[in-house]
């Protein structure tokens, strides 16, 4: 599915977000706050949308999807990065390799979310952290209904644009259906993170998510 929308993901990522999707992901490297030299994994990397401004803040990236259309876009744009094809719940890297891990509107296409989560941390050096960007649901009622009206009846015909309109069924169904922050975050405290946090974007649609490595594994 991933390999078909791949040729128009960005275009249809800026049109059905209202171009809000460059907001969210300017958010999400801001809260990384990554330095140079530093290794960072980012993980459902998609068309390297999210690796660029890693790559320009002196860091060395590597980027990891399951979609091998997806990755062929991403080498392009975004060169200096270390592209490779592979299953966020079996990663190909040894444990404690990265400073860094992120994953942006990918942890709830994931077979099981919590296993990834774990994933993360093994390759991640102690001390070192993760932000998710991730869909949400909005917390005012009149906010939350335009958004439900909005991926049942909007979006599905906005994306008769893409090349491949049903996956954005799909799609719109994993936003409803992904549990709200507080969840995600005692998910990621069970699988080994610390000083768990989210923040709200946009009035709730999306959710930024950070939590630490301890220095000492129990």
């Amino acid at each position: 599915m991933f390999d078909a929308v791949a040729p128009r993901y960005d275009a249809m990522n800026a049109l059905l977000s209202f171009g809000q999707d460059a907001h969210w992901r300017r958010a999400t490297a801001d809260a990384l706050a990554v330095r140079p030299g530093e290794r960072v994994l980012d993980v459902a990397a998609g068309t390297g949308t999210s690796a660029r401004p890693l790559v320009g803040a002196g860091a060395e990236v590597w980027a990891v999807d399951r979609s091998e259309g997806m990755v062929q876009i991403g080498c392009r744009n975004a060169p200096s990065a270390g592209f490779v094809v592979a299953d966020a719940a079996r990663l190909p890297f040894a444990d404690e390799t990265f400073d860094v891990v992120t994953v942006s509107f990918g942890l709830r296409n994931m077979a099981s979310p919590q296993v990834a989560l774990r994933e993360f941390a093994r390759v991640t050096r102690p001390g070192g952290r993760i932000v998710v960007c991730e869909f949400s649901t909005p917390r005012h009622p009149w906010l939350r209904a335009a958004h439900g009206m909005y991926l049942n009846r909007v979006m599905p015909l906005v994306a008769r644009l893409s090349t491949h309109p049903l996956s954005y069924g799909y799609l719109a169904a994993t936003i409803a259906d992904w549990p709200r922050p507080g969840v995600i975050a005692q998910m990621m405290r069970t699988a080994g993170w610390r000083d768990v946090s989210f923040k709200r974007l946009t009035g709730g649609i999306v959710a930024l998510h950070r939590g630490r490595r301890p220095l000492e594994i129990n």
